[in-house]
Order: C-alpha cells, then structure tokens, then sequence
C-alpha cells in the first residue's frame, strides 16, 4: 500500500517513505543544533532522514539508494554517527513521551508482553536439559 505523505513544496517527486510536513516539524527540533563552529552544514537534514527511511523501508543498500536523494555516502555517515550519540533513541523516545501525554496516559510504560511461543520453546528448553542432566547424574552414580 503507498502513502505519499503530504509536503507542500516539494524539491523532487516523493517516496512514500518520506517525512509529511506534519512528521517533519515533529522531528525538526529534535535534531542536534549545529555548533556554530567549524564546517557549515550544508545538506537539508529532511533529506538525510528521507534517505535513511527510504533505506529502512526497502531494505536496499546503501549504494542503491536513488540519485534524487543526497549522497549515499552523506546519509550513512549522518545514520552512523546518529546511532552512535544516542540521537536516533532520544528522538524516539521523546516521540513516544510527547504522544503518550497527549493520550493521557503514564509516560512510562508499565506493560511488558511476552510471546507465548517463546515462553512455551523455553519451558521445553529448560525441561529437555533437566532431564537430561538428570539421566547423566544417574549413570555417574552407577558406576
């Protein structure tokens, strides 16, 4: 299913896996301020987050990304050193605190689900290994 997402005056044709205005002005002040030293930044930060998205949501490499799009190489190194200061999980988790306060509800999640084919696999695990220590056990005493 595509969702083009809606974008006033856009640069190229959008991917439906690019940021809406909406989700951009969400995310814009969450993005780290430039330092107001050193090489200016000289790429539209939507770009690069369009780009990291569109790879996610493909799931093609990074060398495959379209030509419409910032370089390859500038949209990983910004992906990287995202990941590597905590940006991308400081986004999403003020994301998820803002919207949690919206819908009323604690800001902190006090719910954890468990799959219960896990749970079961684990139970069979750990029963499989007990017996079979304690058919090692019995033959070590035999002798």
């Amino acid at each position: 299913m595509s969702r083009i997402p809606a974008i006033a005056n856009p640069q190229r044709k959008p991917y439906p896996s690019d940021l809406s205005d909406l989700e951009w002005e969400i995310l814009k002040p969450l993005l780290p301020k430039p330092k107001g030293f050193g090489h200016p930044i000289e790429v539209d930060l939507r770009e690069i987050i369009n780009g990291v998205f569109y790879v996610q949501r493909t799931g093609c490499q990074w060398e495959m990304m379209p030509h419409d799009l910032p370089p390859y190489t500038t949209v990983y190194r910004y992906c990287q050193k995202w990941q590597r200061r905590g940006i991308w999980e400081q986004m999403h988790a003020q994301v998820r605190q803002k919207l949690r306060t919206q819908l009323e509800r604690d800001q902190d999640s006090s719910v954890a689900i468990a799959d219960s084919q896990s749970v079961k696999t684990t139970e069979k695990r750990a029963l499989s290994m007990a017996s079979m220590v304690e058919k090692r056990l019995k033959g070590v005493s035999a002798i």
